[in-house]
């Protein structure tokens, strides 16, 4: 078994306007933001509304995600989460088969 090595990948995709507004719904309903926050052990998050396909692993991608997302997975004010695959089904999403959604942690005064 060989390995083939990944060069580049393109992980670009845009979403109809109906299978967005239904992710998003589902992306910041409450319940949805209280599980994620318990988890988390934080106070409260806002969905930024970034989401994108993650990649396979090469020089360019080596964290899973287009290069321009790894400043949100170094930063511990935001959080990067798998897109539940029911959300995707309900969403009527099935290319690409997967997604992440970025959250931005809030901290009460």
């Amino acid at each position: 078994m060989s390995l083939k090595i990944v060069h580049s990948f393109d992980g670009s995709f845009t979403l109809e306007a109906q299978a967005q507004e239904t992710l998003f719904n589902l992306l910041t309903s409450v319940a949805f933001l209280n599980q994620i926050c318990q988890q988390l052990g934080c106070e409260q998050l806002k969905f930024t509304e970034l989401l994108f396909q993650p990649v396979p692993y090469s020089l360019t991608t080596t964290k899973g995600m287009p290069a321009k997302f790894e400043k949100y997975y170094e930063s511990d004010e935001y959080v990067i989460i798998n897109v539940p695959p029911n959300f995707m089904f309900r969403a009527k999403i099935f290319k690409p088969s997967r997604l992440c959604a970025i959250y931005q942690k809030l901290i009460e005064e």
